[in-house]
């Protein structure tokens, strides 16, 4: 009899959970309006039962997304409030703002980060960053005009070649003395130097389009230098990425080749017959003519940028690649590019790029930097490629008859990082060749060097040594040293 009674609790227990269930079940069995008013319920009910929405479903993850993101974009906004007067670029703002998310700041207060970004949540932030990265790299595409190297192809390949090798050999030196302090054997040591040098080397050209427009040279002689050459070292960046982390994803050297190779041949393909399907859907539609893209057209390109991510993916290497390679297809004709740009760029800036910075923040703690010794090496490390950039970009555009002020400005513009370094240190981070101290004193060299770009910049090349005509200097010849700023 007492069995009898257990039992018969256990199914009214069990009947009472079910019929809570039903009711925060947001589709019904009908599919029609008892959805909807269950749906609804469902929403009054639960935060009336007490229902945290910060609690992680994993059937419904919308509610504490929301919340993150809406954290995200508000901290991001206010820094960008307090850093703008600076005139400082709103991604700095961004990056500061994902530190101030991690561990750094607020993942101090008790249960912050295992509340509002608790480990169950991160593959939905991860997704949510990796689509705004490849929506990304697909607007870097786009910007890119190849011809500026066309039309100032010895300038550019000179101040490009020497802004890549003279880093590059600051990133070897800074290379061996991380790995001497804060790695083990059991990392490769080079896996760990190809990783260090690209992160010094590379320069960001989507941030320095907006840096150029802000310090109004975008049209000055000295602008289209640096954009050239920024294209230039841009694309010899993604190459290294690309052949780091083919090694890195590989277990043989051999199985190295045959995803590079893959590779070559799918850009082969998205370049010549891919492209020319693209001029001729534009010349269908007069699209070449307009420069407006068509709903055909935007379709057209989305499909291949998930296609061509995917693709570049699955092969080993990673989605930004083949979204950076589709971009670069899509014809120049009437801007028609900018255009396409322009129509996906404010979501890309405004939602999915701040995930990705927060994501980063939260991978971030400052507080591993505690001794002499960590700071010490983050400071050799702004040093370094500071330096790397003016002596090899700056040295570069002296010997091409550029004054000392307008190489000095030259090397300066150069050292912009930004998200492309944060992408190359999240990489390596990922494959464990960064510890994350190491990973710390790389973000701290991307905000510091982010910060004084624009100042210094100002400093050196003031508006009354500026001019817009292409065929006089700059500024004046007997303005021989920067020292008279």
């Amino acid at each position: 009899m007492h069995n009898e009674e257990s039992t018969a609790g256990k199914h009214q227990c069990t009947d009472t959970r079910n019929r809570s269930q039903s009711k925060c079940t947001l589709l019904g069995a009908d599919g029609g309006h008892g959805s909807e008013s269950q749906g609804r319920g469902r929403g009054i009910h639960c935060i009336l039962s007490g229902s945290d929405p910060s609690n992680y479903d994993y059937n419904d993850p919308f509610k504490l997304w929301a919340i993150q993101g809406a954290l995200i974009i508000v901290i991001s906004r206010i820094c960008f409030l307090l850093l703008w007067r600076m005139r400082q670029p709103r991604v700095v703002a961004e990056i500061i703002g994902g530190i101030v998310l991690g561990p750094t700041v607020m993942g101090r207060i008790p249960k912050f980060s295992t509340t509002i970004f608790p480990q169950e949540s991160i593959p939905i932030l991860n997704l949510c960053a990796t689509l705004g990265l490849v929506l990304f790299l697909f607007l870097a595409g786009l910007e890119i005009d190849l011809q500026l190297i066309k039309q100032h192809a010895r300038t550019s390949a000179v101040v490009s070649a020497a802004g890549s090798i003279i880093p590059f050999a600051f990133g070897s030196l800074l290379s061996l003395a991380h790995y001497r302090a804060f790695m083990d054997d059991s990392v490769n040591f080079g896996h760990f130097a190809l990783f260090t040098c690209i992160s010094v080397g590379i320069t960001a050209f989507p941030i320095l389009c907006r840096m150029l427009a802000q310090l109004e040279l975008f049209s000055a002689p000295l602008g289209v230098i640096v954009l050239s050459a920024g294209v230039g070292n841009d694309v010899v960046g993604w190459i290294l990425l690309a052949l780091a982390v083919t090694l890195v994803n590989s277990t043989t050297g051999l199985a190295a080749l045959w995803i590079l190779l893959i590779c070559i041949g799918y850009t082969l393909f998205l370049i010549y017959p891919v492209r020319w399907l693209f001029r001729w859907i534009g010349q269908a539609t007069g699209e070449l003519g307009t420069g407006e893209p068509s709903s055909i057209m935007m379709a057209c390109a989305i499909m291949m940028l998930l296609v061509s991510a995917f693709f570049t993916d699955i092969t080993g290497l990673h989605a930004i690649f083949g979204a950076f390679i589709s971009g670069l297809i899509i014809p120049r004709d009437k801007q028609l590019s900018i255009a396409m740009m322009k129509r996906l760029e404010p979501v890309v800036w405004n939602i999915f790029l701040p995930v990705y910075f927060a994501l980063s923040g939260l991978k971030t703690d400052l507080g591993l930097l505690n001794t002499g010794k960590a700071w010490g090496f983050t400071i050799l490390v702004c040093l370094l490629a500071y330096m790397g950039k003016l002596i090899g970009c700056g040295g570069a555009s002296k010997l091409m008859g550029f004054t000392w002020r307008e190489s000095a400005a030259i090397g300066t513009l150069m050292s912009c990082k930004w998200l492309l370094e944060l992408i190359v240190i999240n990489f390596a981070l990922q494959a464990k060749v960064f510890p994350s101290i190491v990973f710390a004193m790389f973000v701290v060299h991307a905000v510091v060097l982010m910060v004084i770009i624009t100042p210094v910049t100002g400093w050196i090349y003031p508006a009354r040594c500026r001019s817009q005509q292409s065929d006089t200097p700059v500024c004046g010849a007997s303005d021989t040293s920067i020292s008279g700023v």
